[in-house]
């Protein structure tokens, strides 16, 4: 009688339960990631090259990657494990998430599975698959190092934060951006987007809040976000206030763009920005979440600490608009 696995022959040894894991994620995952390659020609006849990676996420041929990665071009070519290639389009792109979704032109893999990354622990094992360097097909895996982790983009002159981006340990390399970040069961919670140092890598969680970004790219190409212009940074709030209301924390204002709508709502530098709307405001990012295309226009009462008292505002916040990439 036998002793052997029927699962591996004399030939094969049983792999231990990590390598099991990291190759059946890898198996699932590889086949629909694909390596984006784009070119363009700029002024003076210089072509400008690039190229990332790219998961695809609906039975129809859409890929979510980096925006970053597609940059300016608006097509290229995705190059799939299997062989096969299909030119794609450019459907939206939104700088401030660094998430891009584009469309291929022919038939694609089956999708991968989306996750939520609200789930994730650091030291989860997590799985990275994407084309670094130009090699099609690569794995890394490693654990969630950090949460809550922040990301500075920019769009022209305005700079937004991606926050709550995950930290990783799994290799990352110039072509993984865009690729994808996979748990054990095969989910993918985030699309990796920088190198951020050695043996450091982020990328950008799909939660609720990135989903709909992903969401107003299919139906519009864009994301419309609202803007406030105010900036601050995490206060204290007064002792007797903060046992009152529940709240520790606040958004100490530093600076109030002149004549925006949180200056015509009365806000001052120096005031404490305790809620907005019926969020607890403990820092810029929590501000910035409520700051999308539901916001534009609506009335927002803002309830700030000045001088030891709370005041009542309302701020009507209008649609950030941002200049169109040079060409």
């Amino acid at each position: 009688m036998s002793d052997e696995s029927p699962h591996t022959t004399e030939h094969e040894p049983a792999l231990d339960p990590y390598s099991e894991i990291v190759t059946r994620v890898a198996a699932e995952l590889t086949p629909g990631v694909a390596s984006l390659q784009m070119s363009r020609r700029a002024r003076g006849g210089r072509v400008e090259a690039s190229a990332g990676s790219a998961a695809v996420f609906t039975t129809d041929g859409f890929l979510l990657t980096n925006a970053h990665v597609v940059g300016r071009h608006n097509s290229g070519t995705a190059a799939f494990s299997d062989g096969t290639t299909a030119q794609f389009r450019v459907v939206g792109s939104d700088p401030f998430s660094d998430l891009a979704v584009i469309r291929a032109d022919g038939p694609t893999p089956a999708p991968v599975k989306l996750g939520d990354a609200s789930t994730l622990q650091v030291g989860q094992l997590v799985v990275a698959v994407g084309n670094p360097l130009g090699l099609a097909g690569s794995v890394t895996a490693g654990v969630v190092s950090a949460l809550g982790r922040s990301l500075p983009t920019r769009s022209g002159a305005a700079t937004r934060i991606i926050d709550d981006v995950i930290q990783t340990d799994a290799a990352l390399n110039p072509g993984n951006s865009g690729g994808a970040l996979a748990i054990a069961s095969g989910e993918v919670v985030g699309i990796n987007t920088a190198v951020a140092g050695v043996g450091l890598g982020l990328a950008i969680p799909l939660n609720e809040t990135t989903r709909r970004i992903v969401g107003a790219l299919l139906a519009d190409g864009r994301v419309r976000r609202a803007y406030l212009g105010v900036a601050g940074l995490p206060a204290p709030l007064p002792p007797g206030i903060a046992e009152r209301r529940g709240q520790s924390t606040g958004m100490r204002v530093t600076e109030v763009v002149p004549d925006g709508p949180a200056a015509r709502a009365g806000i001052r530098e120096g005031d404490l920005i305790m809620t907005a709307g019926s969020h607890a405001i403990a820092g810029a990012q929590v501000l910035q979440r409520l700051m999308l295309a539901d916001a534009i226009g609506q009335d927002l009462p803002i309830t700030v600490v000045r001088n030891g008292a709370l005041v009542d505002l309302v701020a009507k916040p209008v649609e950030l608009v941002t200049p169109p990439a040079s060409s």
